[in-house]
């Protein structure tokens, strides 16, 4: 599913990204059996990535920008985890670490991944979906008459 959280490992910041993986792959792998691609910036390119994709049987895909791109454009594919992320962002307890435990965290991201979902599934028909696409109608053009 695009954009719907799976697996959730929060880490100290000192911890590595690239680090952590390996965390999250031990502690969810097996759950996720079907799972074949994983999608990665370039942070995660490293002799050792073929040892993961070797044990786990799990692609890591790397998504680069193409050479011939200057400054930022939008990756699509990585635009939704961004988008994900911004999502969640939106449930006021994420705001902020206020969490004195990583479990903590853990929690309140799953309540709200939850709740996310619940809002796609019944809809609130009182409430406008944002980013609707609004049909308008042109303005009539005037006529100047002589």
């Amino acid at each position: 599913m695009r954009g719907n959280l799976h697996a959730i490992l929060v880490h100290a910041a000192d911890i590595q990204d690239r680090d952590a993986l390996v965390a999250l792959l031990d502690q969810f792998a097996h759950r996720f059996p079907r799972l074949v691609v994983i999608l990665a910036d370039t942070a995660y390119r490293a002799d050792w990535r073929t040892d993961l994709e070797r044990e786990y049987g799990i692609e890591i895909r790397i998504v680069e920008k193409p050479a011939y791109q200057k400054g930022f454009v939008v990756q699509q594919v990585m635009c939704i985890v961004e988008r994900s992320i911004g999502w969640l962002g939106r449930y006021r307890r994420l705001a902020r670490d206020y969490e004195c435990l990583p479990q903590y965290s853990e929690s309140w991201i799953h309540l709200a991944a939850i709740g996310r979902l619940l809002q796609r599934l019944i809809p609130d028909p009182t409430i406008e979906p944002p980013y609707k696409n609004q049909h308008r109608t042109p303005a009539l053009a005037t006529s100047i008459s002589p």
